[in-house]
């Protein structure tokens, strides 16, 4: 027969094991939403990236054709000054196909694709808002002096702790800096001003 010393122990040492299992899993967590708010960030900045490009290709695509068509138009006018009527109509037709080919819009594109170059013009304005956080987070931290403080509270200071994804946009700001060597991080969840 078991003794109620014994049963006591036994329930006291699986208390203590499910609660380093517990802080375990809570440092499994915060390192995955980390790892997660990093994700979501660089997905948006190569995002960003891609529709700049696009857009930089497609103005560049308008250029050419404009630029085609300016040439087009200058040779069928000398075509005109210079050639008879009748083969006035022959050139001119090759030149406004031409023409009307790169003037032709492109196709409107689905899904995702056909969102990028609408958010072209706010992307900048994304870039704007990313190093103006950064700064707003250095000034902070230069208010603040030498002290450790956490994410939430620097997104409190910056008036963004509205949501949980503002509060990550914050935290994986500060992993960046982080990175590089801006801040340093004095334990979990701690950061500090780097010391000049």
């Amino acid at each position: 027969m078991v003794s109620v010393s014994d049963t006591a122990h036994n329930i006291e040492i699986t208390a203590e094991s499910l609660q380093e299992e517990l802080a375990r899993l809570q440092v499994q967590k915060q390192a995955l939403e980390r790892e997660l708010a990093a994700v979501v960030a660089h997905l948006g900045s190569v995002q960003r990236a891609l529709s700049a490009l696009e857009t930089l290709m497609l103005n560049a695509a308008v250029a050419a054709s404009t630029a085609t068509a300016g040439a087009a138009g200058t040779q069928r006018g000398q075509a005109l000054a210079t050639a008879e009527p009748q083969t006035d109509s022959v050139s001119a037709e090759p030149a406004d196909t031409t023409t009307k080919a790169a003037l032709q819009p492109r196709k409107p594109q689905s899904g995702k694709a056909a969102k990028r170059p609408l958010a072209a013009g706010t992307d900048t304005d994304g870039q704007k808002q990313y190093g103006k956080l950064t700064e707003q987070i250095m000034e902070y931290f230069a208010s603040v002096g030498d002290v450790d403080v956490r994410a939430r509270d620097v997104a409190a200071a910056l008036g963004r702790d509205t949501d949980s994804g503002s509060i990550n946009g914050v935290r994986s700001t500060l992993d960046r800096l982080v990175g590089t060597s801006r801040v340093q991080r004095t334990g979990r969840g701690l950061y500090r001003a780097k010391r000049s």
